[in-house]
C-alpha cells in the first residue's frame, strides 16, 4: 500500500470516476491510475469500485467505507507535512484563501495588510470563486481557508465560524425619486423598490438568498433585469439608469466615491453573516490561526483549534 494508490482512490471519487481526469490531476497516465487502483483492491481483497467493463461507475458498499479511511489517512499525511513545516519555520509558507469577490475587494485588503506586517515571509494566494466552489476548494485541501456569506455552514466536513454581520444597501444615481422619499423623511418600503427594475448579485452570492426571500415573503415580484458577482459592476449599470442596485453595505463607500447614492436597506432584508471555514481535522499552521484571528478577532485560538479538531463521522 502506498500514497499514490490512496490518492488514486480519492481522486477517482472526486472526479466522478473519470480516470482520464484523475490522471490529469495526479500528473500520471490513465493506465497507471487503473493499475494503482487494481493493485490496492488486490492487496485489500476488496472490490472498491463498481465497474461496467473497464469503466468505473461508482463505489461499492465496502468502497464507501474504505474511501472514508483513505480520506482520513491522506489528511493526516498532509497534517504531518504542515506540522513539520511549522516546527521548521513557523513564519514561512503559503496561505491560500478561497473567497468571493466582495470579500476580496472590500473586506480583506486591511486584514491582509495587517497580516503581512506580522508575517512578511508568508505568501498569500487569493482564489475568487462562488461559495459552493469555495467549499470544494477547502474540503479538497486546495485552499487553507474559505470566506463567504452563503453556503459554508452547510458542509459537515467544514468547521465554519461566524465572523461578522452586514446588511444590504440600495444604490441609485443622482436625482432618483427614491432619494426624494428619503429626503422627506420617509422610510423606503419593499413595495417602493418593487416598482423599479433591479440590479443585484447572482443567485448564491453575497446574501442574494435574503433578497429573494424578502420579496417572496411580501408576495411581491422582483424585476431583476441584470445580475453580477461584483458591486462595482452593478454600480456601473445603475449609473446608466438601468435600475436600482442592491449591494452589500461593504461596497457603499466605493460606490459613493464613484458618484452614486446609497440608501440603507437593513429594514428590508435580513442581516447576513459572513463565515470563515477550514477543513475539519486539518493541522492549522500558526500563521493560519493568526490570520483567522485577524479576520475575526472575537474568536479565540482555543476555540478555533478545538472546533477544527472535531471530526464528523456521520
Amino acid at each position: 500500500m502506498n500514497f499514490q494508490q490512496l490518492r488514486s482512490i480519492r481522486e477517482a471519487s472526486r472526479c466522478g470516476f473519470n480516470l482520464t481526469e484523475v490522471a490529469n490531476v495526479l500528473f500520471t497516465s490513465q493506465p497507471g491510475v487503473s493499475r494503482q487502483i487494481r493493485e490496492l483492491e488486490e492487496e485489500l481483497g476488496v472490490t472498491i469500485f463498481e465497474r461496467n467493463g473497464k469503466r468505473l461507475t461508482g463505489l461499492t458498499e465496502p468502497g464507501r467505507g474504505i474511501l472514508t479511511i483513505v480520506e482520513r489517512l491522506l489528511v493526516e499525511a498532509e497534517n504531518l507535512q504542515r506540522a513539520s513545516n511549522d516546527y521548521a519555520d513557523q513564519n514561512k509558507g503559503t496561505l491560500t484563501i478561497a473567497t468571493t469577490h466582495t470579500q476580496a475587494r472590500y473586506v480583506l485588503p486591511h486584514v491582509v495588510q495587517a497580516f503581512r506586517l506580522a508575517f512578511p515571509n508568508v505568501r498569500i494566494a487569493l482564489q475568487q470563486s462562488s461559495p459552493e466552489h469555495i467549499a470544494d476548494l477547502v474540503m479538497s485541501g486546495k485552499a487553507d481557508i474559505g470566506i463567504a456569506t452563503e453556503g459554508l455552514s452547510q458542509f459537515k466536513d467544514l468547521a465554519s465560524f461566524a465572523c461578522y454581520e452586514w446588511s444590504h444597501v440600495l444604490v441609485v444615481p443622482d436625482g432618483h425619486p427614491l432619494l426624494s422619499c428619503v429626503a422627506n423623511g420617509e422610510q423606503i418600503k419593499l413595495q417602493d423598490i418593487a416598482t423599479w427594475p433591479l440590479i443585484t448579485y447572482d443567485i448564491g452570492f453575497t446574501g442574494r438568498s435574503h433578497i429573494d426571500k424578502a420579496f417572496r415573503a411580501s408576495d411581491l415580484h422582483a424585476d431583476i433585469v441584470l445580475t453580477a458577482m461584483d458591486a462595482d459592476v452593478i454600480g456601473q449599470y445603475v449609473a446608466l439608469g438601468m435600475g436600482v442596485g442592491i449591494v452589500a453595505s461593504m461596497a457603499a463607500e466605493s460606490l459613493r466615491a464613484h458618484g452614486l447614492n446609497t440608501i440603507p436597506a437593513s429594514h428590508l432584508f435580513s442581516a447576513n453573516v459572513t463565515r470563515l471555514a477550514v477543513r475539519r481535522g486539518t493541522y492549522l499552521r500558526t500563521y493560519t490561526v493568526d490570520f483567522i484571528l485577524e479576520f475575526a478577532p472575537d474568536l479565540t485560538r482555543e476555540k478555533i483549534i478545538t472546533e477544527v479538531a472535531l471530526i464528523n463521522h456521520d
